[in-house]
């Protein structure tokens, strides 16, 4: 019996989800009442913001009625701002700047924890010492501080607001990649690998995260409400991009007037409540089904 025989039945070992698995973690998912529902709620709001030029064309920033016209009013169905703009226009228009703003920066967040983590947990020694230290230091500062300081050096446009969130919301994802790449790096077809001379990067990428994935995909999902309410947050402080609606943006400018006008700040913030909580239930309910050890509750 030659090497390569007796390694083969160790580097076969598979290093991604079988199709089997993926498929019961999708029957588990669609059981969840509580994800599904949070699933069907984000499409629509997805549908809604997506299709918004289409279901009311104009500009959003337009004098469409009298200042705080209440709801149900001619002019405005859902009532106008301080400004006279109307409130149903800023929410449809809005959603797109808004979700932009939390994909965009979770992703970037996201990126940047797993390759901090990854390297950290794969190489350990002084590279994990090193990375885990960075780490340590943007988890003490005051995100929101550090971001608005970020937003107002770079100018308040939506593509800043974006880097900014995700440069200090990454330390999460990262602690979890290390962790998840401590674990599996000396599993047996991870070994396999370097027994027959995979390089570094090729272990990295291709073999242990596909296999990390799931509680990766887990906290990409809630990074994107995190993300959402860190922009209403900015938005609400006069640091989002004037020049584009957004649904923090509404709140904002809004505020000084939330007791006389209370529908220009309450329904965009409902909106923003919504978005959050569809995301935070479909991440509990893709945890549930990627996590092996809570599908016996099923």
């Amino acid at each position: 019996m030659n090497r390569a025989q007796i390694l083969s039945p160790v580097a076969a070992a598979p290093a991604v989800r079988p199709p089997g698995q993926a498929r019961e973690a999708l029957r588990v998912f669609l059981r969840n009442r509580t994800a599904v529902f949070g699933l069907l709620l984000l499409l629509l709001i997805l549908a809604v913001t997506l299709a918004g030029p289409w279901l009311m064309p104009g500009d959003p920033f337009e004098i469409a009625a009298a200042p705080m016209e209440p709801p149900g009013s001619e002019y405005a169905l859902l009532g106008s701002d301080y400004l006279g703009r109307d409130v149903l226009m800023g929410l449809v228009h809005g959603g797109r700047a808004t979700l932009l703003v939390g994909v965009v920066a979770a992703v970037l967040s996201v990126l940047i924890g797993v390759v901090v983590g990854a390297l950290a947990g794969y190489y350990g020694g002084w590279v994990d010492d090193l990375l885990m230290r960075i780490t340590e230091f943007f988890q003490v500062l005051p995100a929101l501080l550090f971001a608005m300081v970020l937003v107002t050096l770079f100018s308040p446009t939506l593509a800043t607001i974006a880097i900014a969130i995700g440069v200090v919301s990454w330390t999460g994802t990262a602690r979890l990649a290390r962790a998840e790449f401590l674990r599996l790096k000396r599993r047996e077809y991870v070994l396999a690998e370097r027994v027959i001379g995979a390089g570094n990067g090729r272990i990295i990428w291709r073999v242990i995260l596909p296999n990390a994935m799931a509680p990766l995909i887990v906290s990409a999902t809630l990074a994107i409400g995190t993300a959402i309410l860190f922009e209403a947050g900015l938005s609400f402080l006069g640091l989002g991009d004037p020049n584009i609606m957004s649904w923090g943006l509404m709140i904002g400018s809004n505020r000084p007037y939330i007791l006389t006008a209370w529908w220009a700040v309450t329904l965009p913030g409902a909106a923003i409540f919504l978005t959050v909580l569809a995301v935070s239930l479909i991440g509990d309910g893709l945890n549930d089904a990627l996590n092996p050890t809570l599908r016996g509750r099923e």
